[in-house]
């Protein structure tokens, strides 16, 4: 069911290159098929709306052939319907992201300094930081409700002072309120102002441009399918959005003190996504590989998901026997993973030498569904080997920063000849007039 390979310095690299969906490649008839859709949208506004969601959803997802959106008042009553064991967990979850990101604000402080050179001659720089005026959070549907999600993408925006928040969310077959409450009430637990009830391309195209129904955003936030993932890709320069999510993904490296059971476990955390997610496994101990290996069938059969991680693992399932912890140290940071695992004898020490991995869980005793829900750190991570340049999502990016200069005229008249000199090196004279121009008689 899962492929065991030893690492030889060749096999290990062209069994990566075979994961489905680490590639990032776009397809091209979902691209075609979005960017009608935008078009449509863009052009026809929430009729376009309406009508792509009874295409693809059904009479429910847009009844009468309106989009239905729930206010704050509407979030908090779904949010007091929860049972209380539920509730209290989204909000022992939510305080611990709030902890977490309200330790990034102190980063992204503006600041200001001055440059005196003699009397009246000075230059004042800084830089003005500002949250963004609107921000959509996609929430998807489908086979499963998501509420963490909302809490991963909302909290981070609130801590960064976005004046509004919209989610979208599909529908769920029933009618206009039989969204999952779990998800309507972290969202007002999480802060967000109203939630619109849609889904897909059509919901991302109609936040990027604005109708009547949907204000437009600055920036989309969240997961989603291929085509939400094609239309995010397609609006960005309409809009901003936080990157493009691929398959979940973990890697988890091994030694002998690692337990077989565990990482088993943890293997299948990530299966269960979908066939495309990836689960990998990288040891220096051969027993260890042969004993999750069987673990892993025994687990399966107690698994509500039991054929989607199944399916998983045959397709995207690699364990590698390596011949070092340098070995798999290398092939870490080469495979960046989207969530990673150290479970050696020294975690702390194995962790210093990861340059990169979107979120790390150190040591037997931190799984990774501890991220996922509940411990602070953000679950909205760079996937397909983005983690070699992308970070975790955070209130860094809801923010947007402005600088500023202010010259004194003795200040301009010091650097003027620099500043023309360089303006006509680029061919640029009008550049070099508008400083010269101030200094005319």
């Amino acid at each position: 069911m899962i492929k065991t390979i030893i690492a030889d310095g060749k096999v290990e690299f062209e069994a990566l290159k075979g994961l489905a969906g680490r590639g990032g490649a776009a397809d091209a008839e979902v691209e075609k098929a979005v960017q009608k859709i935008i078009e449509d949208v863009r052009k026809e506004g929430d009729p376009a709306v309406a009508r792509y969601a009874l295409a693809f959803d059904g009479n429910y997802a847009a009844p009468g052939g309106r989009i239905e959106t729930l206010s704050r008042e509407d979030l908090k009553r779904a949010f007091e319907s929860l049972e209380t064991r539920l509730a209290d967990a989204l909000m022992h979850a939510a305080e611990n992201i709030r902890a977490y990101h309200k330790k990034q604000i102190g980063a992204l402080e503006g600041y200001e300094e001055k440059y005196p050179d003699g009397e009246g001659d000075h230059v004042v720089l800084g830089q003005i930081v500002r949250g963004l005026s609107r921000v959509g959070v996609y929430v998807p549907g489908g086979t499963a409700a998501y509420p963490s999600t909302v809490l991963m993408n909302v909290i981070p925006a609130k801590l960064a002072g976005v004046e509004e928040i919209v989610m979208v969310t599909p529908p769920r077959a029933g009618g206009t309120f039989s969204t999952d409450a779990v998800i309507l009430g972290a969202a007002y637990l999480a802060g967000a102002d109203k939630a619109i009830l849609a889904g897909g391309a059509q919901a991302v195209a109609a936040m990027a441009y604005g109708t009547e129904t949907f204000p437009r955003v600055d920036k989309i936030v969240g997961p989603g399918n291929v085509y939400v993932a094609a239309a995010k890709r397609l609006l960005y320069g309409v809009v901003d959005i936080d990157m493009i999510a691929g398959p979940s993904e973990i890697l988890i490296v091994a030694d002998n003190s690692a337990d077989a059971a565990f990482t088993a476990a943890d293997l299948l955390s990530q299966a269960e996504h979908d066939t495309d997610a990836a689960s990998i496994l990288l040891t220096t101990d051969p027993v260890l590989a042969e004993d999750v290996s069987e673990r892993l069938g025994e687990q399966l059969a107690g698994l509500k998901r039991a054929d989607i991680a199944r399916g998983s693992l045959t397709r995207n399932g690699l364990i590698i026997i390596c011949r070092s912890e340098d070995e798999m140290t290398a092939l870490t940071n080469e495979i960046a993973p989207e969530h990673l695992e150290i479970m050696t004898e020294d975690p702390f020490a194995f962790l210093t030498r990861v340059k990169n991995a979107g979120s790390v869980f150190v040591g037997p005793w931190t799984p990774e569904p501890v991220g996922d829900y509940y411990s602070g750190t953000n679950h909205v991570l760079p996937t397909s080997g983005a983690a070699r340049f992308a970070s975790p999502l955070g209130v860094y990016d809801f923010v947007k920063r402005m600088s500023y200069t202010r010259y004194t005229e003795p200040a301009l008249k010091k650097a003027g000849d620099d500043i023309t000199t360089l303006a006509e090196a680029e061919g640029l004279t009008a550049h070099a007039a508008a400083v010269r121009t101030r200094f005319k008689k």
